[in-house]
């Protein structure tokens, strides 16, 4: 029998269903809407290049800063009515921006508070949404589920710009905004319909259920336990505690910031000295992202022939060595198919990586740290694409975009030396 065999009859259940149609709906909006702020900050305000870098930058970082209590906070309380609360309040403030739109009083600020929000809704909303996979999908069917949901992500990426843009030229600028908060919407529908009755939170003092103590009261009838100042950092604690995610965590962090800090010089550089038209860029982006779907549906194959850690430290170094290539971009055909072969070979990498490195992540994650681990995770990855997109941008100013994208690059090529400690042999985390 063959190894897709079994792995299709792993059963994921009706609440995953419905978890997974909700994350499609709002992953396609998100991607239907890509750069939506930036176009609209551009075409409609009339920023310059400096205040559009702001409006991502600090979206980002502030939104990350905002959701620090976030994590400890989730932790406590019912995963499901979170995630349909951050979905309603993200599609309520995507919402006043066609609204202020249409009455002529629409502001940079007001995008600047807009982006925060939904940075902060984001880590929320995936905080909970972790510990809530974790709960529908039976230990055998996690890595199988986590890879749906990223050839998910894959496919809105791959599909939801191109449409975006073409709805923005048919319709105006905010036309994408507006359907990314009907996508939020839908999506707290498809939550609400998973049904069923949802176990109460189990952690009690911001520290493992089994843990309570005379200094660490815990929660009554009355409602959660109250948040204290040393609980923001529970989320940090933990990673940093134990070898296998300090490793993961610093790997992942890293790798992202610096793919995410390339691409605004990567993009300079394409659209302006080697004068690549913007359906030809698209295209260089959008194509490649096949290889994210395929990745992902092979990625349950692949470790259960070869291991979760030979994965990812095979994977986990293949990822880093493409993207050094687009520093060898150059006009023309020629320099169309490097792009998209570098773009396609990472992020083939990225799609089988992503999903073990999902799964993993929750397997070493007891149910009653999933959401603050969760939290730190996303609020440090944020705002470390914020932080190094900064200083990329600062030096593509200095030494021209060409360095800039050979920099991130090489520095990616040390990134696997960062993996040492998830891919030896580790015991399971101890409960305290």
């Amino acid at each position: 029998m063959g190894v897709g065999v079994v792995r299709e009859r792993v059963s994921l259940g009706r609440g995953f269903r419905w978890l997974w149609a909700a994350y499609a709906i709002s992953s396609f909006g998100t991607r239907f809407a890509f750069d939506a702020f930036a176009l609209i900050a551009v075409l409609v305000l009339h920023a310059g290049t400096g205040r559009v870098a702001l409006l991502s930058a600090a979206g980002l970082a502030v939104g990350a800063a905002v959701a620090v209590p976030l994590g400890p906070w989730v932790e406590h309380r019912r995963k499901r009515p979170v995630m349909i609360a951050a979905d309603l309040v993200r599609c309520a403030a995507l919402l006043t921006v066609p609204a202020a739109y249409a009455l002529g009083h629409l502001t940079f600020g007001h995008l600047l508070v807009v982006a925060v929000i939904v940075a902060a809704a984001d880590i929320a909303f995936g905080s909970a949404a972790g510990a809530c996979l974790k709960a529908l999908v039976p230990p055998e069917g996690l890595l199988a589920a986590n890879g749906r949901l990223e050839s998910t992500s894959w496919t809105a990426t791959a599909l939801g710009p191109p449409l975006g843009g073409a709805a923005v030229g048919a319709f105006g600028p905010v036309v994408t905004v507006a359907a990314d908060a009907v996508s939020y919407l839908l999506s707290a529908a498809g939550i609400r319909a998973i049904g069923g009755s949802e176990a109460p939170p189990t952690g009690t003092d911001g520290a493992a259920s089994s843990r309570t103590t005379a200094k660490a009261p815990a929660a009554t009838e009355s409602g959660p336990p109250r948040l204290r100042a040393r609980d923001l950092a529970d989320g940090w604690r933990f990673i940093l505690a134990d070898p296998a995610l300090r490793s993961l965590f610093l790997n992942t962090v890293l790798v992202s910031g610096l793919i995410m800090a390339a691409a605004p010089p990567l993009a300079v550089l394409m659209l302006g000295p080697l004068g690549f038209a913007p359906w030809s860029y698209g295209l260089a982006f959008a194509l490649p992202c096949l290889g994210g779907l395929v990745g992902s549906r092979l990625s349950p194959v692949i470790v259960r022939r070869h291991g979760e850690r030979a994965v990812l430290r095979t994977v986990g170094t293949l990822r880093a060595c493409w993207s050094v290539g687009l520093a060898f971009v150059h006009p023309g055909p020629t320099g169309l198919a490097l792009v998209m072969a570098v773009e396609f070979g990472l992020i083939t990498c990225m799609g089988v990586f992503n999903p073990v490195h999902a799964t993993y992540r929750l397997e070493r994650t007891p149910p009653d740290r999933i959401a603050r681990t969760l939290s730190a995770w996303s609020v440090t990855s944020k705002a470390t694409v914020a932080a190094l997109t900064a200083l990329w941008g600062l030096l593509a100013t200095v030494a021209g975009p060409r360095a800039a994208v050979a920099a991130a690059g090489l520095l990616l090529l040390a990134t696997p030396l960062l993996l040492r400690g998830a891919t030896t042999p580790q015991r399971a985390p101890a409960q305290p």
